[in-house]
């Protein structure tokens, strides 16, 4: 399933940021709003992916075509438990 690897790269690279970015903060090497701001945005968004990959999967495990999932809003994806 080469969409899921093109998922998971995509979150590989999203983590690498947001790590680079926490651990710039807590070092005190930026003191920037901008960073928290990418960094909720990066939460967002690597929810969404990892939702996304879920669905893939899930659709695939059911006889049903993967293709069919789709990104759902993060106004959705947000409020999932873990």
């Amino acid at each position: 399933m080469e969409e899921n690897q093109e998922i998971l790269h995509r979150i590989t690279e999203m983590t690498h940021e947001e790590r680079s970015l926490r651990d710039s903060l807590g070092a005190g090497k930026r003191d920037g709003d901008a960073e928290r701001v990418r960094l909720g945005l990066l939460e967002r968004e690597l929810d969404q992916c990892w939702d996304l990959l879920r669905q893939r999967k899930a659709r695939a495990e059911f006889g049903q075509n993967p293709d069919d999932a789709h990104v759902r809003p993060q106004s959705v994806v947000e409020h999932y438990a873990s």
